[in-house]
């Protein structure tokens, strides 16, 4: 097995752990309040349950739009100056979401920080393309992802401790100390990525061109479209799951558990892949995951039609589930990136905001659909593994489980 990838004067381990890091600003933008949801909506006068929806899905529409912003700059200024900004950016936000005396000021923080996180998203991909690519890098970000997902099995359990020392608004300042350690380790540890000779001069010409070959390119914008749906399940089962464990299945006292079982099925899915990856190969590893995922969400409405739907059976076809998209999420990253590399940044950007705001499109069309059950989230798993299998077969020519080389 080759070795980690890392910048100069950063050993391996502490280049994941920063990626990791990195990630994980996101993450707990978006799962930290999830505990909060409900004292926010009472002191905010939120009156519609499904309302409080939207603190989670605002945020996720900020980092998906600035994602089209970050990468031409990274890919002129470096990723160093566009990382500081935005993490300074994000603790200003913070604040700001901390101070909110109403439930709109609450949403336009929550904005606000979502185009300042997005940053995280395209410079993470572009940091560690900018040195490694292909499984090589699919592993890379697989073993930065098994860390970054324990944020989303901590962060409730997390959110909850802090709301037994403080309202609501302690969260928000929790998040803005993050942030501000993640500036601090990058100032004193991280070097710049991008060589002065390889960075593009921002102007329409090159704007156009990057955006043509990353909008062109079948590879490039098929996995992006396929990674939107798989994100777009997460997005919905974070977004609704507090209504499920509380209100459908009066397991309130143990929603920080059970969130974790379910999360946690991402973070295992990320290891399995970091450790077969380079032997399977990414297509191997994301298809099987996806015709996985159709199968479970047969079984799920199964289930749920036979009038057998209960708090374990919802656990376990739920984490299963999750299982698979964690499976598709590296490498649907990975393939996305192979044949535009040279463009890193721009790339990525145009990738993420495909990725997100599809992601908010799919996940808010499930969420807003709760009712009461779990019918909603299983016919949309349903969706998505069928339109991603759809999106892969239009990729790889009506093949499945076949490696590619993959044209520039």
């Amino acid at each position: 097995m080759k070795p980690q990838y890392a910048p100069p004067g950063m050993h391996p381990r502490e280049f994941i752990a920063f990626i990791a890091a990195l990630m994980a600003v996101n993450a707990l933008g978006v799962d930290l309040m999830l505990p909060a949801l409900a004292d926010i909506g009472r002191e905010l006068s939120v009156t519609a349950a499904n309302h409080r929806q939207w603190v989670v899905t605002v945020y996720v529409v900020g980092f998906g739009a600035g994602q089209l912003v970050y990468g031409p700059l990274a890919d002129r200024f470096g990723r160093r100056p566009v990382l500081i900004a935005t993490l300074l950016g994000f603790v200003g936000a913070s604040i700001f979401a901390a101070s909110s005396a109403t439930f709109p000021a609450l949403l336009g923080a929550r904005l606000l920080q979502g185009l300042m996180s997005a940053s995280t998203r395209v410079l993470s991909v572009a940091i560690v393309r900018d040195g490694t690519s292909g499984r090589q890098m699919a592993r890379t970000m697989s073993v930065a992802q098994m860390i970054f997902f324990l944020v989303p099995i901590l962060a409730p359990s997390l959110g909850q401790v802090l709301l037994q020392f403080g309202p609501w608004r302690f969260i928000f300042y929790a998040l803005g100390a993050f942030a501000a350690f993640v500036l601090a380790w990058t100032l004193l540890r991280v070097p710049e990525t991008l060589p002065v000779e390889r960075r593009v001069p921002i102007s329409i010409a090159n704007l156009r061109r990057s955006y043509a070959l990353t909008l062109t390119n079948r590879y490039s914008i098929g996995y992006a479209l396929a990674a939107s749906l798989t994100f777009g399940g997460i997005i919905a089962f974070v977004s609704s799951a507090q209504q499920i464990f509380v209100d459908e299945f009066g397991a309130g006292e143990r929603f920080t558990i059970l969130f974790a079982i379910c999360a946690g099925a991402m973070g295992f899915a990320s290891f399995a892949n970091s450790r077969l990856v380079e032997r399977l190969g990414t297509r191997m590893i994301s298809q099987s995951a996806v015709l996985g995922l159709i199968a479970l969400s047969l079984l799920h409405l199964i289930v749920i039609f036979a009038g057998a739907e209960t708090l374990v059976s919802y656990i376990i076809l739920q984490a299963l589930s999750m299982t698979c998209i964690g499976l598709c999420g590296a490498n649907f990253g990975s393939m996305a990136m192979d044949p535009v590399g040279h463009i890193a940044g721009t790339a990525s950007s145009v990738q993420g905001f495909i990725t997100s705001i599809g992601a908010v499109l799919v996940g808010s069309a499930i969420g807003q659909s709760y009712a009461g059950t779990t019918l909603p989230l299983a016919i949309g798993y349903l969706c998505i593994g069928v339109g991603v299998l759809a999106i892969v077969l239009v990729i790889e020519g009506g093949q499945l489980f076949k490696a590619r080389m993959v044209p520039n």
